[in-house]
């Protein structure tokens, strides 16, 4: 029987991107303009960082992130420091599939992506982390004996990829076939967590929108549809997945991977997809190999609780019943009876009683507060008042629990 992992994940969670303060973000466009240097925008995010990290040791969270303050969008820039990978802006739409959820929400509004990433040549990794030096600096703001909790956030392994219209995601003289290709990212993010590993780096998470994409019916009729396409929608899956279990089959028994799936969280608090978990929670829950799953779960796009019961007894799932995207305040006693439903639902599906469900939970907003720096509707006290809601449930749920 494999092992289920605690601490992490913990009881209360969020999902790692926060609001930035205004005055940060003033400086963030004065470093921009050329108004102030690299040193002088660095002190600014230590201190913006320091303040954000209160906040949440105030409200007793344990998977402290440093609100991803120092990336522009919550991928960061992983896969522009690869060998083989070119940061291209302005890139044109011809390059897309117009029907995914992410790129059709673009061209409904009249925007066009202002970035992207391509694969130029053979993938490998440099051997220096982007990442490493921030973990390094919330180090310094926590105890030694609480690294291990600390949560770094990452792009999926297979992220540049979904977008891409068949053939343009890579070279052909390059890489023959997607397998070609996915192994050599899957061995980039490797050599990654290797480097986070050894700077003590225990707990992972995965932001992944793209596996909800498999779950909306629109994005699926365009699949039909395109003709261009030379695999199945499920087929395409099937390889993500498999790129995500060689990315982190080195590291699996030692570091605690989390996966979080939304349906899109743009400026202006914008979803981009809908449709419940249904048609990929078997995929999901038996053959990606991580801990734990970190799913929306705040509105009816989610869909209902019922694919939990594809979850395994030796997985964790945090519902993400708080919206991070408006201000207002859940109920608190409403979201404890959702948090309660589905752990009869995991309950059912593994043989299980409702508490050995509820030992395998945890709460969350639904998806970060600014998966992109300019940050969702809703404000300052609001980010605070829904930690705290969602520290409260947490403690409700599970009295003296982490």
């Amino acid at each position: 029987m494999a092992k289920v992992h605690r601490s992490p994940p913990f009881r209360a969670e969020h999902l790692g991107s926060l609001l930035r303060p205004k005055d940060f973000l003033q400086q963030r466009a004065a470093f921009e303009n050329k108004s102030i240097s690299q040193e002088e925008l660095t002190k600014a995010e230590d201190e913006a960082i320091s303040s954000v990290v209160k906040i949440q040791l105030d409200n007793k969270f344990h998977a402290i992130t440093d609100g991803e303050y120092r990336r522009a969008v919550f991928w960061g820039t992983f896969f522009e420091e690869l060998e083989g990978m070119t940061e291209i802006r302005q890139p044109s739409m011809d390059l897309f599939r117009p029907y995914v959820p992410d790129i059709a929400g673009f061209i409904e509004k009249g925007h066009k992506p202002g970035q992207s990433c391509l694969c130029t040549g053979k993938i490998s990794h440099k051997g220096k982390s982007t990442l490493v030096g921030q973990f390094e600096y919330l180090k310094t703001l926590i105890p030694e004996e609480k690294w291990g909790e600390i949560k770094l956030t990452m792009i999926a392994p297979p992220w540049y990829h979904l977008r891409y219209k068949d053939g343009k995601a890579y070279p052909k003289d390059v890489y023959a076939s997607d397998e070609e290709y996915f192994k050599d990212i899957a061995k980039a993010v490797s050599a990654e967590l290797d480097i986070l590993y050894e700077a003590g780096v225990r707990n992972v998470q995965f932001d992944d929108p793209n596996f909800a994409y498999f779950c909306s019916e629109k994005m699926l009729a365009g699949w039909v549809e395109d003709k261009t396409n030379s695999r199945t929608a499920e087929e395409t899956l099937d390889s993500y997945i498999q790129c995500y279990n060689d990315s982190i089959a080195k590291h699996t028994d030692k570091m605690h991977f989390g996966l979080h799936i939304c349906r899109g969280n743009f400026m202006g608090s914008r979803h981009f997809s809908e449709g419940g978990y249904d048609r990929i929670a078997t995929k999901l829950f038996q053959n990606l190999n991580v801990a734990t799953y970190l799913l929306e779960y705040d509105s009816p796009r989610a869909g209902g609780f019922e694919p939990l019961l594809h979850l395994p007894a030796h997985k964790n799932v945090i519902l993400g019943v708080v919206t991070s995207k408006f201000p207002e305040l859940e109920d608190k006693e409403t979201m404890k009876e959702r948090l309660y439903a589905a752990a009869d639902v995991i309950a059912k599906g593994a043989g299980q009683t409702r508490e050995q469900a509820l030992d395998r939970m945890g709460v969350s907003p639904q998806c970060g507060f600014a998966s992109h720096e300019e940050g969702n509707l809703l404000g300052w006290e609001d980010m605070k008042n829904k930690l705290a809601l969602v520290r409260a449930i947490a403690d409700d749920v599970w009295p003296g629990q982490a």
